[in-house]
Parts: structure tokens; sequence; C-alpha cells
């Protein structure tokens, strides 16, 4: 058997007390006097009229009312089973907690205040929240930036697991919608942010540098929230090269520094690559026309081919410049990877253009060849005309060597005959003897 808290308690003093003698109704909110508590079962005193039990879940709620508590403590209770077996009134601190939960949150709505929730559960379309049982919900257009699923072509799975990671997070909101007859309410967490993302807005000015942390990252560029606020950094606006697929430069969370180059209501114009120096600056020194350079194809466009010459450099090869022949595809003629080599016929600095020339490479490298043609065909004249010279000159000196030959030949020939003459004399006359 309980004890009742207030022992001095009479007949007279029950009776006395009129309409307040009346067993508790199914659903009404009492309070009475803690008579004793322990881990999941707490025993009231109610007003001394009837004991009541709370066990089990209905001694857990929101604010965790039961630690607290010890014998003696006034608490507030919700009826939710007139007597049970016991002949006792069946208690809930939970639905006592919900009420005041309730009466909280009316208050929050009515005065516009900022109150602070956990994520409970996500869906395609939102978060939701459960406090004592009173269900809210954020739809995803009320996130704030930072929290804001910004994925390609609104990709329901991607939505779903970017939200599902805001499970159990605390988050500060604006009640902007209440119904207590039907237990809806509606939470914003952009509300809650607005006051102080205005007054940050309003002191912005272009050309100052912050830094923020990466919201998401699409196609078209990456997006940054900082001071409450969210802009975007254009893909145009995160390298000074060319920038294919903005995932390559950040992702979700990264801490970046930004420029702001625009300001256009809320809209806010973002740069990364302005904080780094702008390799064209000095672009004319580096690729001077007429000059030679080397580079690697590393995309086609319907108008021609782009060079790599740099990490955040490249080249057009127009159609026009890739082949004296007629070029309709310049996959036809090229490969993404080759290295190739050509000339620079033109650069515009401030639009960041480099117009090169695989076609002036050959032709000149032609007319070099055709040079060195023509020089080895005069070279073959020359020594034809000089070799004709010296056979020219040589010939006179033959004839005259000739000459000379056959004056020393007839003169051997005249100094022989005298010499043989003589020889003839002095030869004695042979002897014939005829047989007799």
């Amino acid at each position: 058997m309980f004890k009742i808290i207030d022992d001095k308690l009479t007949m007279e003093d029950l009776l006395g007390r009129g309409d307040e003698f009346e067993k508790p109704k199914l659903g009404s909110v009492i309070n009475g006097t803690v008579v004793s508590v322990s881990k999941n079962k707490l025993v009231v005193d109610l007003n001394g009229i009837a004991v009541g039990i709370a066990s089990g879940r209905e001694t857990h709620d929101s604010m965790e009312t039961l630690k607290d508590l010890k014998e003696g403590d006034e608490v507030k209770t919700v009826v939710i089973e007139e007597e049970n077996d016991d002949g006792m009134v069946v208690l809930s601190l939970k639905k006592a907690s919900q009420a005041t939960t309730w009466d909280n949150f009316e208050k929050a709505y009515k005065d516009g205040d900022v109150i602070e929730i956990t994520v409970s559960e996500a869906n395609k379309g939102g978060l939701l929240i459960d406090i004592d049982g009173i269900k809210g919900f954020i739809p995803v257009s009320q996130l704030a930036p930072v929290h804001y699923p910004r994925v390609e072509d609104a990709n329901a799975g991607q939505i779903l697991t970017r939200l599902q990671r805001l499970i159990g997070m605390k988050l500060a909101v604006k009640i902007i919608n209440l119904d207590r007859s039907s237990g809806k309410m509606i939470l914003s967490e952009r509300a809650a942010i607005e006051t102080d993302a205005k007054k940050s807005l309003g002191g912005l000015k272009i050309g100052a540098k912050v830094k923020g942390t990466v919201s998401g990252v699409v196609k078209f560029g990456i997006f940054v929230t900082f001071e409450g606020l969210e802009g975007l950094v254009h893909i145009s606006e995160i390298a000074w090269g060319h920038v294919s697929d903005p995932h390559q430069y950040a992702k979700v969370g990264d801490k970046v520094d930004i420029e702001i180059i625009g300001i256009e209501g809320e809209k806010l114009s973002l740069s990364m690559k302005r904080l780094i120096p702008d390799p064209w600056s000095a672009i004319e020194a580096k690729y001077p026309i007429g000059s030679k350079v080397k580079g690697t194809i590393n995309r086609f466009s319907p108008f021609g081919a782009f060079v790599q010459l740099e990490d955040d450099i490249n080249g057009l090869i127009h159609l026009s410049e890739i082949s004296n022949q007629k070029v309709e595809d310049p996959a036809s003629f090229l490969t993404i990877g080759e290295d190739v080599e050509a000339q620079v016929i033109n650069i515009d600095r401030d639009e960041h253009r480099i117009g090169l020339s695989i076609k002036a490479i050959k032709s000149a490298e032609k007319k070099d060849k055709k040079g060195e043609k023509v020089e080895a065909e005069e070279e073959v004249k020359e020594e034809k005309v000089e070799e004709k010279e010296e056979i020219a000159e040589e010939k006179p000196k033959k004839a005259a060597k000739k000459k000379e030959e056959v004056i020393a030949e007839e003169k051997e020939e005249k100094e022989e005959k005298p010499k043989k003459k003589t020889a003839a004399k002095k030869a004695p006359a042979k002897k014939t003897t005829k047989k007799k």
C-alpha cells in the first residue's frame, strides 16, 4: 500500500474541497506529489484522492523529467487510464510533457522565436522531428543553404542520401505553421537565419575576400556558404584554365577562400580563381606570335582542337589551321593525348585566347625542304659549270702537252736516223761460198 504524502488530511478536509473530490478523468492533466521514483516507474499521490502510477515508456519524455524527480516533488501528469487492476490511476509523464511542449511551440510561433530541435528522420521531401510524440516537418526548400541537398538533375536517391546525413543533428529553426488540433507543424531553418543573413548581406562589398564552406558541387559551378549566406562560383570562375568538371576542384564540406564579384539582391556571384595570379598577364612575352610551341591535345570542339600548353593555359587550333586539307572533324586528324607542335598565330590576352596552327608548321617545313632542294640543285649546277670550266681550261693544256710530246718524238726520231746509217756502214759484208 502506498502512503499519502499529506497524512494530516481529514475526511472533513476532503469533503470541504467540493468539486476537487472527483475521480481523475481520462485525458485530464493533473498535478500530484511524488511518492516513489525508480528507473522506469513513478508513483504519484493525486491530492489524497487517489494514487497514480506511470511506468515504462510513459515515464520518459524529451526533457528527461523522471531523471530529476525525487520524493515530495510536484509533478504534472496526464491520465491515460482511469483505473488499473490494482485500483490505481494510470498516468503518463510523456503526454504531460507533450502538452507542455505544445504550449511552448504555440508561444514560440506567436512570438517568432528561434527554437532548437533534433532531426529524427528524413525522406526525399525533407526532415522530420518527433518531440514527445509531436511531429514536425522541415521541407527541403526551408533548409539553410549549408544543408540544402544540391545534387545533379534533382536525383531523388542522392537527395535522400544527403538528407539522411542530417539525422541526429541539432538545428535552429522557426515555426512557420502550426495547427495543434491536427497535430501539424511546419518548421524553417532558413527563416531562423534570415535576420543574421540580412545583416551579413548588408555589410558585403564587391571585392571582399572571405572564407566559406562548399555546400554543393554541380556541373555549372560550386556553391559556397558563409555568414548565413550562399553564393555561386560559376564554372568560369573556378580556375584560370578550362574547367570541364567542378567536382575535380572541390567537394561538399571543403573550406575555400573566395572573392565576392557580384551582388544582385540575395544572389551572390563568387570567384576562386581571382585569388591566385593570372597566368595570362605575361602570356605575350611567354608565347610570342610566330613562335613554335609544344602541347597535348586535351579536348575537341565543333570548331577545332584545344592544346594544353601548361596547367591553366590552353591554345586553340581552328579547323582551318589543322591541315591543308579540308577538316570537318578534328578527330579525323588528331587524337586526345597526342603531343603536337604548333605555331602561335594570334593572342587575345583579355579574352584568354591563343590561336595555334599546325598547318603553318607543315608549310614552313615544306618550304624549307623546297629551299634545300633548290640549293642542292644549284650546287649541282655550279659543280657542272666548274667542271666544264676545268675541262675548258684543261683542253689547251692537254693540246700543248700533246704537241710537245709529238715534237719530242719527232726530235728523237731525227736523232736516231743518223745513228742507224753509221751503224750500217761499219757492219762487215757477209761472205758467200758456192758449192762446186
